[in-house]
């Protein structure tokens, strides 16, 4: 486990680190450049090189089983991102693996885990052989509109919360939010990320409000994380699904 920077989240925890790139938001990936560094620090989790046409050093999909049991030993409750250096519906990581990670976060109901995939449709296919207790809160990445189907994958999904992660927000996006319990978005970060038009955010947030939908704002983006900061119109917004809150219905 390793405290986030990630203004959303507590802590991270990674039962799989690699991934390969899938879609635009994928471009520029902060877990990619991280990894390559981490395997040229010797850090062991990192040794496994992706294919460089979809991932790079460090990057390639890795199991880490020996980690699995860590938050049975986090007494403090805690806000848990999921893998933030890979994604658990990626489709080298088995079923089992991933059946053994939701086994461990419904025997720590004292925590409260968050999961984002850009792989929808892995996600549904797999989900009905998986335990879905009420402290796992999933979600999808969506960068542009061709990507707002996963937000269809995800409603068709039992968490009982259901997010959605705009971030690096690429285009404008419409989405329909029934069934939606919490939205994120931001702009890109890093060397050579794409600027965000504050039209996208607000048009975003103008929805989330007029739905009742929290939502969160990350960053604006830019060079770093923090070079623009995060107010919105001269305001922080940092809503989070009501604890208990329980599932909306999705959409029929």
């Amino acid at each position: 486990m390793a405290d986030s920077l990630i203004e959303w989240t507590d802590a991270t925890w990674n039962p799989t680190t690699g991934c390969d790139r899938t879609s635009p938001g994928c471009d520029f990936c902060y877990a990619q450049k991280m990894a390559g560094r981490l395997k040229a620090m010797g850090q062991a989790k990192y040794q496994v090189d992706g294919d460089p046409r979809t991932s790079g050093p460090g990057f390639g999909l890795t199991l880490h089983p020996d980690v699995l049991d860590l938050p049975r030993g986090w007494a403090r409750p805690r806000m848990i991102f999921v893998n933030s250096m890979s994604d658990l519906f990626h489709p080298k990581v088995p079923l089992d693996f991933v059946r053994q990670v939701f086994e461990i976060m419904a025997d720590t109901p004292r925590h409260t885990y968050q999961i984002l995939t850009k792989r929808s449709k892995r996600l549904v296919d797999l989900a009905g052989s998986l335990p879905w207790p009420g402290n796992v809160w999933m979600g999808v990445s969506i960068e542009t509109q061709a990507y707002a189907f996963r937000a269809d994958h995800l409603r068709a999904v039992p968490a009982a919360v259901r997010m959605l992660s705009l971030e690096p927000l690429l285009a404008p996006v419409e989405l329909e939010l029934n069934g939606i319990d919490w939205v994120i978005a931001g702009g890109e970060s890093g060397p050579g990320c794409r600027p965000v038009d504050e039209a996208w955010i607000t048009s975003i947030r103008d929805a989330c409000v007029a739905s009742r939908t929290p939502f969160f704002f990350k960053q604006w983006g830019g060079r770093t994380s923090k070079t623009r900061g995060r107010l919105l119109q001269g305001r922080t917004w940092s809503q989070y699904p009501s604890p208990g809150r329980g599932r909306r219905p999705a959409a029929s």
